[in-house]
C-alpha cells in the first residue's frame, strides 16, 4: 500500500513536469544588451528583454462582460497579463525619460520613445459593453499602481488621438468594432528607483542572474540620460510579445581620472555578468566596434564578429563575463568640436517659446534638413489647454522667404478651457541643406488659483514635439527591417504663466491670527484673572521667595497667616 501511495506520487510528479514544460514551451524568453560608443565618448547601452506567448492573442472587447479563459504563465508577467486582458489593451507602449535625448551627436536611439517626462499610448478596440475612455483611465491608473509612477495624471486634459504620428507597430485584430488610439504625456514625469525596482519585478530571473544583473541602480541614474519602456504588441504569425528595455548614455571619461575613454561592464555598471539566466532561450551581449581609425583593443575574446558587431553568448558554461573595450595608445580623449562634424540626424529640431509678458507669446519651430534631397516629416504638436494656438497667424519661412507650399495636411483641434489639450497635426516638406521656420502666436490662459501646481512659480512644462520622418508614405517611418517607428522629438518646454502672490494669504493668516491672538489675549485676561494688593513686611529679615518672584498669595492663604 505504501509503495502503490509512492509510485501515484511519483507519477503525479512527473505529470506535473510534463505539463509545466508544455507550458513553457509556448513562452520563449530573450535578453539582449546593445553597446556602442559614441564620437563624443559617450557609450550608448540598450538592454532588451523580451517575452513571446506563442498562439496568444489580445482579448475582444466586447467579450468584456463575460469570464476570461484562464491565462497560466510562466515566464510572462502576471501583473502585467492581468492588466492587458482585464482592459483589452491591443497594443500598450509606455516610456519613462530623464534627460534631453540628443540627435545630432548621438544619432538615432534604439528605441524611438525618447521624450523627457512619461509618455503612454496604446491602441484599444472599440466595445458596447464597456467604454473605451473608462478603459482608458484604468489602463493608466493600473500601470501608475504597478510601476509605482504618477501616469494617473494623464486624464482627459493630456488624452489625445493623434493618428498620423502614432500608427501601430504591429497587427490589429479584426475585432466586431474597430481599434481607437489613445495617446497622452506628462513632460513632468521622470524615472527613478522605485520605477525600476517594479520594472525588474516584471523579468523571470528579477536582478539575480543573466544581462539583468547589470541593471545597477546607483550607476543607472547617474548617466547622462536614462529611460525605461514597456511595449506590448501582436504579430499574426507569433503571437504575443512584451519588450522591455533600458536605455541610458554613460560617459567613461567623467568616470575616469586619467580623462580617458576606456570602458568595461565593471566600471559602468560596478558588476559583471556571473551567470546566465537559466529560463532564457538566447542571451547575447553586442559591441558595435568603433569606426575611428585609434588602434583598440576588446576583451576578452568575442564569439563571433560580423559586419563590425562583436557577439558574446551568454550561457550555462560562462563563469563571469567582463568586457571591456581600451584605446591603449590614446592618452586621453579630445572632444570633437560640434561645428567641424557633421550631425548624425537627418534632421534637428529646436523649439522655442518667446515673449515678455504673461499674456502673449510666439512659439517658433526650426527643422533644418540636413540631407542633399526633399524630405517630408510628420509634425505634431499637443499643447495642453493653457496655450492656447492663434492658427490664423501660422507662417513657414525658408531663408527668412515666406513659403506657403511647405505645409500640408493641416489638422488642428482646439482646446476645451479645464478640458481637453490641443492637438495640431500636420505634414512638413523639408529643402535640401535647408532649414524651415514654423512662427504663430500662443496667448496664455489665466488660471484659477486651485488649478496651479505647489511649485506655480516654477512655470508649467510643456509637452515635447513629435517628428515622424519620412512619413505619410505608408502612414508612418518604419525603421527598415524593425517594424517599429522612428520618431524624432524636442525637448520640453517650460511657460511661465500668470501666477498670483500665493505669500499674500500667507501673509494675511499671520497677521490676522497675530491680531485675533492680541485681543482675544487680552479679554481673557481681564475676565479670569484677579489682581490683589500684596504687602510686604519690611522687618522680616528673610524675605518671602514668593513675592519677590511676583506671585500674589490668594486670600485664602493670606488668612491662614494672619
Amino acid at each position: 500500500m505504501k509503495a502503490g501511495c509512492c509510485w501515484r506520487s511519483s507519477l503525479i510528479f512527473a505529470l506535473h513536469l510534463v505539463v509545466t514544460a508544455a507550458a513553457a514551451s509556448h513562452e520563449v524568453f530573450d535578453e539582449d544588451l546593445s553597446l556602442r560608443p559614441l564620437r563624443d565618448g559617450k557609450l550608448m547601452a540598450n538592454f532588451q528583454f523580451t517575452t513571446h506567448l506563442k498562439g496568444s492573442s489580445p482579448r475582444d472587447p466586447q467579450a468584456l462582460s463575460d469570464d476570461d479563459n484562464a491565462q497560466h504563465y510562466t515566464v510572462f508577467p502576471l501583473a502585467l497579463g492581468q492588466l492587458l486582458r482585464e482592459y483589452a489593451v491591443t497594443e500598450l507602449h509606455l516610456s519613462l525619460n530623464a534627460g534631453r535625448w540628443d540627435y545630432d551627436a548621438w544619432g538615432y536611439p534604439e528605441e524611438s520613445g525618447v521624450g523627457t517626462g512619461g509618455e503612454l499610448w496604446a491602441w484599444m478596440g472599440e466595445s458596447t459593453t464597456s467604454s473605451l475612455d473608462r478603459r482608458w483611465s484604468g489602463l493608466r491608473n493600473g500601470l501608475g499602481g504597478l510601476f509605482c509612477a504618477s501616469l494617473g495624471h494623464l486624464d482627459e486634459q493630456r488624452t489625445t488621438s493623434p493618428y498620423l504620428t502614432f500608427q501601430p507597430e504591429g497587427a490589429l485584430p479584426n475585432f466586431t468594432y474597430p481599434h481607437q488610439l489613445r495617446h497622452a504625456i506628462l513632460a513632468s514625469q521622470h524615472v527613478c528607483t522605485e520605477n525600476l525596482t517594479p520594472f525588474l519585478k516584471l523579468l523571470p530571473c528579477k536582478s539575480s542572474s543573466g544581462i539583468a544583473t547589470l541593471l545597477n541602480p546607483h550607476k543607472l541614474f547617474d548617466a547622462d540620460w536614462h529611460g525605461l519602456s514597456v511595449h506590448v504588441r501582436y504579430i499574426e504569425e507569433i503571437g504575443v510579445e512584451l519588450r522591455l528595455t533600458f536605455q541610458g548614455v554613460f560617459d567613461p571619461v567623467r568616470y575616469s581620472h586619467d580623462a580617458r575613454r576606456d570602458w568595461s561592464l565593471h566600471s559602468l555598471f560596478d558588476r559583471t555578468i556571473e551567470r546566465a539566466c537559466p529560463v532564457a532561450r538566447r542571451s547575447k551581449v553586442r559591441v558595435e566596434l568603433p569606426g575611428d581609425p585609434s588602434p583598440y583593443s576588446i576583451t576578452p575574446d568575442p564569439t563571433t564578429v560580423a559586419n563590425g558587431i562583436a557577439t558574446y553568448e551568454v550561457d550555462a558554461k560562462i563563469e563571469a563575463l567582463d568586457v571591456a573595450l581600451r584605446w591603449p595608445e590614446e592618452e586621453h580623449f579630445v572632444y570633437p568640436k560640434s561645428s567641424e562634424v557633421p550631425p548624425l540626424a537627418d534632421i534637428s529640431v529646436h523649439r522655442t517659446l518667446k515673449g515678455v509678458n504673461q499674456a502673449n507669446a510666439q512659439f517658433a519651430l526650426s527643422v533644418r534638413n540636413n540631407l542633399p534631397v526633399e524630405v517630408r516629416t510628420g509634425y505634431l504638436e499637443t499643447m495642453p489647454w493653457h496655450l492656447q494656438f492663434y492658427l490664423h497667424t501660422l507662417e513657414a519661412r525658408v531663408d527668412g522667404v515666406l513659403r506657403d507650399d511647405l505645409v500640408s495636411v493641416l489638422a488642428y483641434t482646439p482646446p476645451e478651457p479645464h478640458g481637453r489639450p490641443a492637438l495640431l497635426q500636420a505634414a512638413l516638406t523639408l529643402p535640401a541643406h535647408a532649414t524651415l521656420v514654423l512662427t504663430m502666436d500662443v496667448a496664455k490662459a489665466f488660471l484659477r488659483y486651485t488649478e496651479h501646481q505647489p511649485d506655480a512659480q516654477r512655470g508649467w512644462d510643456l509637452p515635447p514635439a513629435v517628428l515622424a520622418p519620412f512619413a505619410f508614405g505608408n502612414g508612418s517611418a518604419l525603421r527598415p527591417g524593425s517594424g517599429r517607428s522612428t520618431r524624432v522629438y524636442t525637448p520640453a518646454l517650460l511657460v511661465d504663466l500668470a501666477t498670483p502672490d500665493f505669500s499674500m494669504p500667507y501673509n494675511v493668516i499671520i497677521m490676522s491670527c497675530t491680531l485675533i491672538a492680541l485681543i482675544f489675549g487680552s479679554v481673557f485676561n481681564q475676565l479670569t484673572r484677579r489682581f490683589v494688593v500684596v504687602r510686604l513686611d519690611r522687618a522680616s529679615a528673610t524675605p518671602d521667595p514668593k513675592a519677590d518672584a511676583g506671585v500674589a498669595e490668594s486670600p485664602r492663604d493670606e488668612g491662614r497667616d494672619r
